[in-house]
């Protein structure tokens, strides 16, 4: 996400690279080549020289610190920059009627069923709702069926008349069923089109009067680019509509709508979507945001990530197992797990700052895991519970159920075996700073 950006980005702080100070003609310079690089993003260049206008006007009136490179300040000024221009904070979600009712709109294939499935299990697992999705789309019968499966996946009621072919009638009876059965939020999975045309929005326009809705979501995919951008004006012009979603920024997406679909419609980006997996739905934060596009990483995303699947008793047990050297192949199976539900490594790494840039040419993903995992599920109970047991003729033995040679077995034993180690000396450091501190271990 982002990659191109931000490498011509740094390219463009460069060129601030060994000046004590921002003067007229290095500002210029520096702008210009910002300027570039948002237009090659997708950015549309009225918009790109409005904001490089701005960033030159700031950077001018700034002094820089002496314990402040100039490059560093100019950083600064863009986060800054750039955050106002996605919106400055993250936008509130009204979910507050009884029950609430949110209707999804947009184009056809950008998303709005599988954003449907993942707002339902979002609101279930972290707002602690109970809701209901109403099949709505009467134009392509695939998307009904799919809302069905999607919802029996995560425990979630989805409404739907395969016989009836007006989608007011279908959102109001969803909507009187929640509230006879005592839900929380309804959510409406509209019909899409390929293009903007007359019809379509004549149907939303009259689904938006009939079920007034607390929310209106246009879900945009984010790589179309500029063209999602002049589409969601068009909607917008129409529905008035609450919010936006991006979708697909896992893609191979320059980045421009996200940066200028706020700015452009003047609505909040209220949530963003990465990949197929119902838990790879996000609230937006432009400043989290600024910070990935310009390669700052999302330290803060990242540890709310690891919190959701943090088990405060596990982690206890963990740590007395790892002070004792008892960690072993089980242990690591369930951490691998933890870490796989967060979300994709890759994405995940970028999260830290210093990371993305290391491993951007990388090839990191979910089945980077699958040989670990093979190895282990391999293993006799006894031999995952204790690994002191895996002697030369145990590994061969591995290596033929896991469909690895016997190099791949070694090497990760030997890995996981250092890996303990450098554990058990953290643990010791820790218990060391506890003492000295004077607190009890």
């Amino acid at each position: 996400m982002f990659e191109n950006l931000q490498e011509r980005l740094e390219g463009a702080f460069k060129t601030l690279k060994g000046h004590g100070k921002l003067t007229e003609l290095n500002i210029a310079e520096t702008v210009k080549e910002i300027r570039k690089a948002l237009v090659e993003a997708d950015v549309n260049y009225k918009i790109a020289k409005e904001f490089t206008d701005k960033v030159k006007t700031e950077a001018l009136g700034r002094q820089v610190l002496t314990v402040v490179e100039p490059g560093q300040l100019m950083v600064k000024i863009m986060h800054e920059e750039l955050t106002k221009l996605m919106g400055n904070t993250a936008a509130d979600f009204n979910i507050k009627g009884n029950p609430a009712v949110i209707l999804v709109a947009g184009l056809q294939g950008s998303g709005k069923t599988t954003f449907t499935h993942k707002l339902a299990h979002f609101l279930k697992t972290k707002k602690f709702k109970r809701p209901l999705m109403v099949a709505a789309d009467v134009y392509r019968p695939a998307a009904i069926d799919q809302l069905i499966v999607l919802g029996e996946k995560i425990d979630v009621q989805v409404y739907h008349e395969k016989e009836n072919n007006n989608p007011v009638e279908i959102a109001l009876h969803g909507i009187a069923q929640a509230k006879q059965q005592g839900l929380d939020v309804v959510i409406i999975d509209t019909a899409g089109r390929l293009a903007v045309d007359e019809e379509m929005m004549k149907e939303i326009a009259a689904i938006k009067s009939k079920t007034n809705p607390d929310e209106i979501l246009f879900v945009v995919d984010s790589m179309t680019g500029q063209d999602a951008v002049n589409t969601a004006k068009a909607f917008n012009d129409r529905l008035n509509f609450s919010g936006v979603v991006l979708t697909k920024l896992d893609g191979d997406t320059r980045g421009g709508a996200a940066l200028t679909i706020t700015y452009t419609v003047e609505k909040p980006i209220k949530f963003v979507s990465t990949g197929e997996k119902v838990d790879t739905l996000d609230i937006f934060y432009p400043d989290r945001m600024a910070s990935r596009i310009l390669g700052m990483g999302d330290i803060v995303s990242f540890v709310e990530k690891a919190q959701e699947q943090y088990d405060e008793k596990k982690a206890k047990e963990l740590e007395a197992k790892i002070r004792k050297n008892q960690f072993n192949f089980n242990d690591f199976l369930s951490q691998l797990a933890q870490i796989k539900k967060m979300g994709n490594v890759k994405d995940l790494l970028g999260m830290i700052p210093g990371v993305g840039k290391a491993i951007k040419d990388v090839d990191i993903n979910d089945g980077s895991f699958k040989k670990v995992e093979a190895i282990i599920l391999s293993m006799t109970p006894s031999e995952r519970e204790n690994p002191d047991l895996l002697n030369g003729k145990r590994k061969l033995r591995l290596a033929k159920g896991s469909g690895n040679s016997i190099q791949e077995v070694n090497q990760f034993i030997k890995q996981f075996e250092e890996m303990k180690k450098m554990m058990k000396s953290m643990q010791k450091m820790s218990n060391a700073g506890r003492t000295i501190k004077g607190l009890p271990r």
